[in-house]
């Protein structure tokens, strides 16, 4: 199965938080923070949204920085996806 997002949605795949700190210190999964950054899987085709015209900027396999706490959870083939607005990421990391 795929996942073919709508209007001005993005499908990404959210990179794995981190388990060390840089000096060493393994960290419990109540400390680790939500990652932020994330692959773009899939992108719908824009389009009118609430009666603005948009136009999608990001492209399937741009690296992004999404908002933290943004999206719908979906698991789909036992991997985890994240559908979010184009309007939720960011940044494009180049």
């Amino acid at each position: 199965m795929t996942i073919k997002p709508l209007a001005d949605k993005v499908v990404v795949k959210v990179e794995e938080a981190e388990q060390t700190t840089a000096s060493g210190i393994i960290l419990s999964a109540s400390a680790q923070e939500k990652p932020s950054f994330a692959t773009v899987v899939a992108v719908g085709p824009g389009g009118t949204v609430d009666g603005k015209e948009v136009v999608m900027t990001v492209k399937e396999g741009d690296k992004v920085i999404t908002s933290k706490y943004s999206g719908t959870q979906v698991k789909l083939d036992g991997e985890e996806y994240t559908i979010v607005s184009q309007s939720d990421i960011l940044a494009i990391v180049e």
